[in-house]
């Protein structure tokens, strides 16, 4: 493409939306980042900021079309995201996206995943948005560059663009004629920014999208390869373990470090101020050192922990500053029947079955870090504001963990395998935590309280709906150091962030409180708590599936005392057609029949939630079977019907879904953080039971209802309100007693059904 060619277009032409093909040869750091034009380094021009059109995604925030997609001179493409691959099974979904709007076949086209020096910047892999936002800004990129590459063949062959049709990673021509895409970008970049008109496809000439396809990532996780970042060996690896104190507000006072230095294959032991670690060849070397070293430490403890027993007590106890959810009509309607109930939730682990692990290695000034963070820019500013350094001298690669979602120990292990990195420049270091660290130490869903005040008329119907609900906030990410458990333990530490409540559309602890449901008079309010006798942020769904199970169980108490059916109960509450359709269905699947007894001991539970009130609706219908002498639950069978928009994966979708359901179970039967007046007490699979295998239910069956053409919707999270929701709901029709406490362990039905 000579600059003499009348044919050729511009740089200019392709900012402006005329579908261009820009040959460039130099390839920057990051791309992609703000509103700004790169400008044109040849002639050495000055960047030119360009007033941005609203665009779809994560395209808002990065609009230029390299950032996501790049073909080379064989044809092959490469898919690039912010959003990390966690078990959602994003990695396939994307290519599929990409995929079909490229018109290339799956197998021609790579992921690389959220990296500070290659991908753009989509800040956390958080509220079910990695195919809204990422998917929806791959599609209209993938869109675009087909159109570019079709301009591209038409003015070649001085035909018209509306003529050529492009298929199986090539433009072809109405007389045979036929040109790769490797041939079409000969090598180089296809750059420029996105617009917001992209000419996507319809479902109907769908050939990738909406049919399920065989997740990339798994085969490697069931054939013991290597597919997390506990699996990285780089050469010259060693292993890096650290002390924790005792205790949250523990001090460390001394430390005699001279036996475990003297210690077999131990390189190093640092400290600064309470942060203590070490350095060894062999892991099982830095486990027993670890071991020496803790008891040759002192520390400081403090007896300022609640009392377990009594922590919702505590709760309303302490101050708060409310935060208005939502309110609507005016409450206080003379002459309805008042029903009101509350319900806590205890702190609860993420409890990730592999310890969070990070790799770390300083070379050339630069940290690399390997970790299973969920947001690789967010973690690289925090780790760079520990170290005193700049955020250039830290690169974050996300790798997969065994065993992540919400804001777990991901960068809190990475902030310590940084650490140690700094003490041996040139040896990676693989730096893992210990079980009871994991238990102990990583950041807690904070406990809940919620109390719900309904009104009903003589009919049964509600009139007058109060929620309120009191928790600290459910999100303390990496957004600077403070958030780091290391950097808040060295000698110059780094205080946290003070929370601050702030309601969103998203929502935060409140995330769900304001129900779908069409209520005419309702007043929904955050008790927010900014004091956190504990350590807490972002566990799957925040507040949601507190609120949705507090709810849920209210509508069926309310339809008990209405002598009505849960499902035509929570039906005739609501107008959202979509959201009627999904709890329709549910029903349909389950052959849920009004007023039909379950067999002896068993019992029928039902639920509904859209997530967030702005992504996938969800319905859940459940049998469960209670034994009345042990008060265990088995779950027998369930029903699940899904409206997520446009389908990607159907598959993903389905696996997302169930494994939802089968996590709030969990939650819902056993989970609970346990602790004294100063220490975390659940530090183990015995203090801290979850969900096992042989207490998974025969079926659960997902139908998704299909909405071509309509917005992708966050399906990821969509399940866990519901799921525990419709469990809880069928337990308290098997025993006919409700339980407001969770989680609703075997010795609380047991008691219930004798009471």
């Amino acid at each position: 493409m000579s600059g003499r060619d009348p044919h050729a277009l511009t740089r200019r032409g392709v900012l402006l939306g005329t579908g261009s093909l820009v040959l460039a040869f130099s390839m920057r750091s990051a791309f992609g980042q703000t509103t700004t034009s790169p400008g044109n380094e040849a002639q050495n021009f000055q960047a030119v900021e360009e007033v941005a059109p609203e665009l779809p995604g994560s395209l808002k925030t990065n609009p230029n079309l390299e950032s996501w997609i790049r073909i080379d001179a064989e044809g092959r493409a490469t898919v690039f995201t912010g959003k990390a691959e966690l078990g959602q099974g994003i990695k396939t979904a994307l290519l599929q996206i990409a995929a079909e709007e490229l018109e290339m076949p799956f197998e021609s086209l790579s992921l690389i995943g959220p990296d500070t020096s290659e991908s753009p910047d989509e800040g956390f892999t958080a509220g079910s948005h990695s195919i809204q936002d990422s998917g929806t800004a791959i599609r209209h990129v993938a869109a675009q560059i087909r159109e570019i590459l079709v301009a591209e063949a038409a003015r070649r062959w001085s035909l018209p663009a509306e003529d050529l049709v492009a298929e199986a990673g090539a433009v072809s021509a109405q007389d045979g004629r036929r040109v790769g895409y490797g041939d079409l970008v000969s090598g180089e970049l296809i750059r420029g920014r996105a617009r917001p008109d992209a000419r996507l496809k319809p479902t109907s000439d769908f050939r990738e999208m909406g049919r399920p396809r065989a997740r990339i990532d798994i085969p490697g996780k069931v054939t013991g390869g290597a597919a997390f970042v506990q699996d990285m060996r780089p050469d010259g690896m060693v292993h890096g373990r650290v002390v924790r104190p005792p205790s949250p507000r523990a001090r460390l006072v001394s430390v005699d470090a001279a036996p475990v230095e003297a210690m077999p294959g131990v390189l190093a032991v640092v400290r600064n101020g309470s942060f203590l670690g070490l350095l060894a060849e062999k892991e099982w070397q830095a486990i027993k050192a670890m071991w020496t070293l803790s008891t040759l430490a002192r520390w400081e403890e403090r007896e300022d922990l609640p009392d377990a027993a009594t922590l919702a007590d505590h709760l309303l106890s302490r101050p708060i500053e409310d935060g208005q959810v939502a309110e609507s009509g005016q409450l206080g309607t003379p002459g309805l029947a008042v029903v009101e109930a509350r319900f806590t939730r205890p702190y609860q682990l993420h409890a990730s079955i592999g310890p969070s692990c990070a790799v770390a290695v300083l070379a050339d000034g630069v940290t690399t870090v390997w970790t299973h963070t969920q947001g690789v820019y967010p973690d690289r500013e925090a780790i760079a504001g520990m170290l005193g350094v700049e955020e250039t001298a830290v690169r974050c690669v996300h790798v997969e963990g065994s065993g992540c979602y919400g804001h777990n120990g991901a960068d809190d292990a990475a902030a310590d395998a940084a650490l140690l990195a700094q003490a041996l420049p040139g040896r990676p270091v693989r730096l893992q935590w210990m079980r009871e660290q994991e238990h102990a130490w990583e950041p807690f869903s904070p406990g809940m309280v919620t109390r719900i005040r309904a009104g009903t008329d003589a009919a049964g119907t509600v009139v007058d709906w109060t929620h309120e609900v009191w928790s600290n906030t459910h999100n303390s990410r990496p957004g600077g150091a403070g958030a780091l458990l290391p950097a808040q333990h060295l000698a110059q530490p780094f205080a946290p962030t003070i929370p601050k409540v702030r309601i969103t559309p998203e929502g935060n602890g409140d995330r769900n409180s304001n129900p779908l449901y069409a209520f005419p008079n309702r007043d929904v309010v955050w008790h927010f708590i900014e004091e956190m006798p504990l350590r807490v942020s972002a566990l799957r769904g925040l507040g949601a599936y507190m609120n949705v199970f507090s709810i849920e169980n209210m509508m069926d108490e309310l339809a008990a005392k209405a002598d009505a059916d849960p499902v035509e109960y929570r039906l005739r509450h609501m107008q959202d057609e979509r959201a009627r359709d999904v709890i329709e269905r549910a029903a349909a699947m389950f052959g849920w029949q009004a007023g039909k007894a379950p067999p002896a001991n068993h019992g029928y539970g039902f639920a509904f939630a859209r997530y967030k009130n702005l992504a996938a609706y969800c319905a859940v219908a459940m049998e469960v079977m209670v034994e009345p002498d042990t008060g265990r639950v088995r779950m027998v069978r369930g029903s699940t019907a899904v409206d997520a928009g446009e389908v990607v994966n159907p598959d993903g979708v389905a696996n997302q879904v169930q494994g939802g359901i089968v996590q709030s179970a969990s939650w819902t039967l056993y989970e609970a953080v346990t602790f004294d007046r100063t220490r975390v007490t659940s530090v183990d699979w015995s203090t801290y039971p979850i969900l096992r295998f042989d207490a998974l239910p025969e079926t659960i069956d997902v139908e998704i209802i299909p909405r071509p053409g309509t917005p992708f919707l966050g399906a990821g999270e969509c399940s866990q309100g519901p799921g525990g929701s419709a469990l809880a709901n069928a337990v308290a029709h098997a025993i006919g007693k409700r339980l407001y406490d969770l989680p609703l362990t075997r010795e609380r039905i047991r008691e219930a059904i004798r009471a």
